[in-house]
């Protein structure tokens, strides 16, 4: 425990140094390279260049910085939904959560195609509030069908995710299917885990949710650290389970639908990085959820910088690349997990 507390610092600062190197790579490296100094002196109005404005403050900055944020909602989501289920194979994504956010957006885009743009203030507001309807919807379904004596199974929680996840994908692709050809491009292109769109707006729709949500998570750290016990032993130190995973779940699935609605469904990042977490840090959530959001950070930055770049002048999706890391870690952990 104590070696544990000392860790936890150094990585976090390790976890913040690989984001800013990510960082620093996809300010300076694309299409158009540019220097450390020539990237510094934009963002201080040293010698102003209409060039280097244009794509330091209209491409790439808002692309990182929304990435940032939504691999952090998605890390520190997945750290609760793992801590509540007490399953280390639960994410947002194979448990439906993204499925039914995103296909709740893409509902709203069918709605009022041609009516509303989806980059003015009307469409990038209203579009988490249907994403965390969906994500509302999908959750229900998985209490509803999960549970077994009143009680949540962890193995039926998957299958059941599974399920979900693909039910809400084929109203999704009905849905965009039925969309004209240049809606059904972009919902397309969204639905892959696309930060291509990315703007200051999308930066400003995600903000409100992570101020006011994680730390309603981190102050309930040491809640998630008792459901690692049964519920008997919870309920006796005077802990009011169902009232505590309601807010608990309610929070993270606000962090996936705001993140999904700006963003796509991008998976695996609340799989892996509670993983690195807990491997880094140890098992107590006061330090598991920070260090998860970080991870989540990293993997999404540099998802999005592979794509944008090892492929150029084509353009791969953060989504695809995230899930070409995501899908052998996740066998990895099935294999281990049945050992």
């Amino acid at each position: 425990m104590r070696n544990t507390y000392y860790r936890f610092p150094i990585v976090l600062a390790g976890g913040i140094l690989v984001v800013l190197t990510a960082v620093y790579f996809s300010l300076t490296n694309g299409t158009f390279d540019m220097s450390i100094k020539e990237v510094f002196q934009t963002l201080l109005r040293m010698n102003p260049n209409s060039d280097f404005d244009l794509v330091v403050f209209e491409f790439r900055l808002p692309r990182i910085v929304l990435g940032a944020l939504v691999g952090f909602a998605l890390g520190m989501a997945g750290a609760v939904i793992q801590g509540v289920t007490r399953n280390g194979l639960a994410d947002p994504g194979i448990l439906g959560i993204n499925a039914g956010a995103g296909m709740a957006v893409v509902l709203f885009m069918f709605l009022l195609q041609g009516q509303i743009t989806m980059n003015g203030w009307l469409g990038v507001m209203m579009m988490p509030m249907f994403g965390i309807a969906g994500g509302l919807a999908a959750t229900t379904a998985i209490f509803m069908f999960a549970r077994e004596n009143g009680k949540l199974d962890p193995q039926r929680l998957i299958l059941v995710g599974i399920a979900i996840a693909s039910g809400f994908g084929a109203i999704t692709m009905f849905l965009s299917l039925k969309m004209n050809p240049s809606d059904y491009e972009m919902a397309v292109a969204w639905l892959a885990g696309s930060l291509h769109s990315a703007n200051w707006k999308f930066v400003v729709t995600m903000l409100p949710w992570l101020i006011m949500l994680p730390p309603v998570i981190w102050l309930r750290s040491q809640v998630l650290d008792l459901f690692q016990l049964s519920e008997e032993s919870v309920k006796s130190v005077g802990v009011t389970v169902e009232r505590e995973k309601n807010v608990l779940l309610l929070c993270s699935i606000g962090l996936v639908s705001a993140s999904v609605a700006v963003s796509g469904s991008i998976g695996f990042v609340g799989l892996i990085a509670p993983h690195l977490a807990r491997q880094l840090v140890g098992l107590r959530h006061r330090h598991i959820i920070p260090i998860s959001g970080i991870a989540g950070m990293a993997i999404v930055v540099i998802g999005d910088f592979i794509g944008r770049t090892i492929f150029a002048p084509a353009e791969l999706a953060a989504g695809i690349v995230v899930s070409v890391i995501g899908v052998p870690y996740f066998i990895y952990l099935l294999i281990r997990m049945r050992k």
